[in-house]
């Protein structure tokens, strides 16, 4: 294993004892259970999202013919 030292604020430092003690395991596993955790969440977790993520509330809330995007008549004079 790699030894990685970091500083935490003491409140931080005195609930990751309590978690600890209370699920029976040291500091340092629990530590790397969280960040095991974290890391397993964020690989499933697209990198950057969608723009069906970003504009995900917006998707439906308009009403207007349902074959805009094909029908070429919508489009007449458009771009002109």
């Amino acid at each position: 294993m790699t030894t990685i030292t970091m500083k935490v604020p003491p409140e931080m430092a005195r609930r990751l004892d309590a978690e600890a003690k209370a699920r029976g395991l040291s500091r340092s596993a629990l530590i790397r259970s969280a960040i095991r955790e974290l890391l397993e969440s964020e690989r499933d977790r697209p990198a950057t999202p969608s723009v069906l993520d970003l504009a995900g509330s917006a998707v439906g809330a308009l009403e207007g013919p349902s074959d805009l995007s094909t029908h070429p008549g919508h489009l007449d004079g458009y771009g002109t």
